[in-house]
């Protein structure tokens, strides 16, 4: 016990060094005085940034940085540890100190049952911070357990906005009709191609890293997490949903698509397979607002949380790209990382006629186009919204392209078209 109690007395101070040195670019997230948070996304989504935020506000306030404790449980140092000793962390940390402190712990999903302590903890009274890069640690049966206890929301890549930020743009008034908006047609080419993780633009071999990042994935929260045998027919479905990522697609499709390759599966182990995926974050998927309830689940449109890891598996990837970035931008604002918890707000439209993204509480339908200069395209796009405005009347509806913009009024409709820098950036 003295061991591991002195293991956590070393890394209490070196996360302690390591929040006071660390210089951010704050992102927009308003965190509750007196909540407890559990943050979950994609790995180097910037989880571990949110808390260090977090701690940083803290410490303006006045919290005294010996008072806090922040634990990565990705630490190599910590490989073994279990539920049984979670415990020596405040052990260690009352040894040297009185007052009750301020936890954050980092990549919490590594350690099973983790969840019990963090509701000791809640009824202890104690502020505690945790991010995971586990889907299921919002799943229906951890947030009983929580029992309330806890906030939770996700963290995801940069947003455009965020991702200028990051660049030093912060947009005047009326930027679209001046210089900046050159900037932000230029800027946005490497967003909309590598995506949106912060610690990449610090790399010029994006591909590399993204690469590095998706092997990771695969490997550790896929692959090992679940103990899966069949690595290949698994990489094999994932690059099959990339190249599909604008349809939906049926399980069993899926199962016949791997197979043709002459690798064996079934429907059951994609079935599992989504379902790891969606766990590690790597992909979230949304529902046809027409469909009955087994089409629901069986039916699904699967889009990837990054750009990025899309563009990895693409050869002339812009339409894809094109619809998988309005999906992120529409996830971020309307959707939820555990399919099952709650009722889906965001939904795609496909009852005779067929529409990109459908927000019936916001009475919003987002058509994606790379081009309207064909004028078929454009009939198609215009004819699905106006009959999804017949069935289910709209109080917006747009038309996101690559470059083009204007307005189209039709059977009292309007439709905006819209470049989708623009788009994104949206208030």
């Amino acid at each position: 016990m003295m061991i591991v109690k002195d293991i956590f007395k070393t890394l209490i101070k070196e996360g302690q060094e390591l929040l006071e040195s660390v210089e951010l670019n704050e992102r927009p997230f308003n965190f509750e005085e007196n909540g407890r948070y559990v943050l979950v996304g994609i790995r180097q989504a910037g989880k571990s940034y949110m808390l260090y935020q977090r701690a940083k506000q803290l410490l303006r306030e006045g919290t005294d940085i010996h008072n806090i404790v922040y634990i990565d449980f990705d630490d190599e140092r910590l490989l073994g540890f279990s539920a049984s000793d979670f415990d020596s962390i405040l052990q260690a940390y009352y040894s040297v100190r009185s007052e009750k402190p301020i936890l954050f712990f980092d990549e919490i999903q590594n350690v099973d049952g983790w969840e019990h302590f963090a509701r000791r903890l809640a009824n202890q009274k104690y502020r505690v911070f945790i991010t995971g890069s586990n889907a299921r640690m919002l799943s229906r049966d951890i947030s009983t357990t929580l029992g309330g206890r806890y906030l939770d929301d996700k963290v995801l890549p940069y947003s455009f906005g965020e991702y200028l930020g990051a660049k030093g743009i912060r947009l005047d008034d009326g930027w679209e009709f001046g210089r900046q908006k050159n900037q932000v047609q230029q800027l946005f080419r490497d967003y909309f191609y590598w995506g949106g993780f912060p610690e990449l633009l610090l790399y010029k071999n994006k591909r590399g890293w993204l690469n590095s990042l998706y092997e990771k994935i695969i490997l550790g929260d896929v692959i090992q997490r679940n103990g899966i045998k069949n690595e290949q027919a698994l990489r094999l479905a994932v690059k099959k949903m990339a190249e599909s990522v604008k349809q939906p697609m049926a399980y069993n499709r899926l199962a016949n698509m791997v197979k043709s390759t002459g690798v064996s599966t079934n429907t059951a182990s994609m079935i599992d397979y989504m379902r790891y995926v969606r766990d590690a974050c790597l992909m979230f998927t949304i529902e046809n607002f027409e469909s009955k309830f087994v089409e629901k689940e069986t039916n699904k449109k699967h889009y990837f949380m990054d750009n990025g890891l899309l563009n990895i598996f693409l050869t002339d990837p812009e339409s894809s790209l094109l619809e998988n970035i309005c999906a992120i931008d529409l996830f971020r604002r309307y959707g939820t990382i555990d399919d099952n918890l709650i009722e889906p707000r965001l939904y795609f439209y496909n009852r005779n006629i067929e529409v990109d993204f459908y927000i019936p509480e916001e009475d919003y339908a987002v058509q994606v186009s790379f081009s309207l200069s064909k004028e078929d395209t454009k009939e198609r796009e215009v004819k699905a919204l106006v009959g999804l405005n017949k069935l289910h009347p709209l109080k917006k509806a747009d038309i996101v392209t690559f470059d083009e913009e204007y307005a189209i009024d039709v059977d009292e409709l309007r439709i905006d078209v819209i470049p989708v820098w623009k788009w994104l950036l949206r208030k």
